[in-house]
């Protein structure tokens, strides 16, 4: 047992493993929804079956890159949100094209998702707080967050459109003011944490719908520059950006306090333990 907790404390984060919240950040988020949203259409109109083993291979690649990691590296924090974006994207499609399950519905059933993600993270960390992303339980926590408002927001974004008829550009008119919501609540005293969920949610379908409103044809209300140009631009921005960010290295969080790293490292290790000495417990109770 203590050689595996000593292994999993190797291997534990050595500082919190996501970006300081700056300007900069929210310009790449944005960027990152709306790759996802051209990227995932492009594949899609192809072969559905291929273009989600495409998703799926391309989300553990930079998962397993980014789990690796014991600091935050801007290269495979944002390889791994494109990726999350492009495969929450194809998810939230798939329900929809698939199953035949109507925007609305979709919308709810992320939003029930999200919404089960944040109780279980609270409930078993007391915190939501990005700031506090220092061990591996709660990056991935962080991580499948993530992936339900990518899959929310595309979802949403889906329904303004579509079945409420705005159509991509009204949708996103619509949710470039719905996200000052929360940056002029925050400025009144919302809760912080509140408010940047809120924002992180929004922007999803804020970029899929200006995505959407470039790349689909006149038809469906779009501008017609088609998925692959569109995802091909978003890709070389992205890349100019996050470049940027990697040498300017402006969006490091400051250091943890040595005491409050070492509490939720010892949490952590203290339920790993608790996993490895039940069984063995209930093992050494069972008649020989």
């Amino acid at each position: 047992m203590l050689p595996a907790l000593r292994a999993r404390a190797g291997r534990a984060p050595l500082a919190a493993k996501v970006p300081e919240i700056t300007a900069l950040f929210w310009l790449i988020k944005l960027v990152t929804t709306f790759m996802g949203e051209a990227t995932s259409d492009y594949l899609g109109d192809g072969n559905i079956a291929i273009a989600g083993l495409v998703e799926v291979l391309l989300v553990v690649v930079a998962l397993w890159i980014q789990l690796r990691t014991r600091r935050y590296v801007a290269v495979a924090y944002w390889f791994l949100a494109m990726a999350v974006a492009v495969f929450g994207t194809g998810a939230s499609d798939t329900l929809h094209i698939v199953l035949g399950i109507p925007y609305g519905g979709t919308t709810a059933l992320w939003a029930i998702v999200l919404a089960g993600i944040f109780w279980r993270w609270y409930r078993s960390e007391g915190t939501l707080s990005i700031h506090s992303i220092t061990t591996r339980r709660r990056e991935r926590y962080y991580w499948a967050t993530v992936f339900a408002t990518f899959a929310l927001g595309t979802a949403l974004g889906d329904f303004t459109a579509g079945s409420l008829n705005l159509g991509f550009l009204s949708s996103g008119v619509l949710f470039g003011v719905v996200i000052l919501i929360p940056a002029v609540a925050w400025r009144l005293g919302m809760n912080p944490i509140a408010a940047f969920w809120f924002a992180y949610v929004v922007t999803r379908p804020l970029g899929a719908s200006f995505a959407d409103y470039l790349s689909k044809p006149h038809s469906l209300t779009g501008a017609n520059f088609g998925d692959g140009p569109t995802s091909a631009a978003s890709a070389a921005i992205l890349v100019l950006l996050v470049t940027y960010t990697a040498l300017r290295r402006n969006d490091i969080q400051a250091p943890t306090a040595p005491a409050e790293m070492a509490m939720a490292m010892a949490t952590e290790n203290t339920d790993a333990a608790r996993r490895t000495v039940a069984p063995a417990a209930v093992g050494a109770d069972q008649p020989s």
